[in-house]
């Protein structure tokens, strides 16, 4: 049976022939070679597998000197700094709302994964795990990216800014300081393991495979900013731009699904041909909704308000929730953040080469 395809460039599928060929004429010289077999004695078995960070080691799997490389030093960064921040906030109960409330979920959330990597690789139990541990890693790497990123963002300019000075406040802005710590962190781990030209490597480490984490994380954004359905309930046109956002978002998530699952295999077409069609649909898809959205909600002859002093709710500061106008903003720009991801998704991928091994 196939596996799942991984990414190689056409450099490296070309240079990879040459050295074939001229392995062949080597072996072709008419010189005998005598081997002698050799009694070999296994004494342990270990996983080992080598970064792309460039930085000359390797990372020991399935042995506790796992931790005292690179890459295990960083993930025990990524352990020690989410756990202080929720440990900070939940020691003085300061989350509250729905902003709150992502805040302490990612934080915990980001914590329990990063210490279930460490336990498998520890353990050495890749082979055992139910995911592809090629795409795995790098993909909640970037997920507990962009998570912590919102968190560091979110949590002190919805919530903390309206705590009184005192203890209270202290934690919580400390909290912000290791969500920080652990955004740069889970970043790292990204720029150290994603795939360098002309590497051999699963999907998601590829630019596209990153970029498919940043489309479905911005439509999982937009989605909280119009969970009021009175943003676009008024008008079709606005009914079509939230039926673009669900669309697109399933899409580039059974793509991911279907990398760490390695089940690329089960589609009825090729996989290249689904991701080159699902990048060039959401383009369209998404221009559509980057004219339609900003239209019906900003332009007066569309219903639309063009001025945040015009809502009444954006009058008055109200703490842990976002007034209806900025709302409307913040979808705006994600809106034209997507379009751009899905855009460089479809050159990106346009320059992959996909190969079974």
């Amino acid at each position: 049976m196939l596996a799942a395809p991984t990414a190689v460039s056409r450099a490296q599928i070309r240079r990879c022939a040459t050295e074939s060929a001229s392995t062949a004429g080597s072996f072709s010289s008419g010189r005998s070679v005598k081997t002698a077999a050799m009694p070999v004695t296994v004494t342990r078995t270990t996983i080992t597998t080598t970064s792309s960070s460039g930085l000359g080691s390797s990372t020991i799997v399935g042995s506790p000197r796992a931790l005292t490389q690179p890459l295990g030093l960083l993930r025990l960064l990524q352990l020690l700094s989410t756990c202080v921040a929720f440990s900070l906030v939940a020691s003085v109960g300061a989350w509250m709302g729905p902003m709150g409330n992502w805040s302490m979920f990612t934080w915990c959330f980001c914590f329990s994964v990063t210490l279930i990597i460490l336990i498998v690789e520890l353990g050495g139990l890749q082979s055992r795990f139910p995911l592809s541990w090629r795409n795995f890693p790098i993909t909640y790497a970037c997920y507990a990216a962009l998570f912590c990123l919102s968190s560091s963002i979110i949590y002190p300019t919805t919530y903390v800014q309206f705590l009184s000075h005192g203890r209270t406040r202290d934690h919580a802005i400390a909290a912000t300081a290791f969500s920080c710590i652990a955004c740069v962190a889970y970043a790292t781990e990204v720029a150290w393991t994603r795939a360098r030209p002309g590497e051999i490597t699963g999907y998601m480490a590829t630019v596209p495979g990153l970029l498919k984490v940043l489309e479905t994380f911005v439509a999982c954004i937009i989605f909280a900013f119009i969970s009021s359905p009175h943003l676009y309930q008024h008008a079709p046109a606005l009914e079509w731009c939230v039926a673009v956002y669900a669309i697109c978002f399933i899409l580039a998530a059974v793509a991911i699904l279907l990398n760490l699952g390695d089940c690329t295999n089960m589609l009825p077409i090729p996989f290249p041909s689904f991701l080159s069609g699902l990048a060039l649909l959401s383009v369209i898809l998404y221009a559509t909704a980057l004219v339609l959205w900003p239209l019906y909600q900003f332009d007066e002859r569309y219903g639309g308000q063009p001025q945040r002093a015009r809502d009444g709710g954006c009058a008055i500061r109200h703490p842990h929730s976002v007034c209806s106008w900025d709302r409307r903003l913040a979808v705006a720009i994600l809106t034209a953040i997507n379009l751009l991801a899905y855009v460089a998704d479809l050159v990106y991928s346009a320059r992959l080469v996909f190969v079974k091994v």
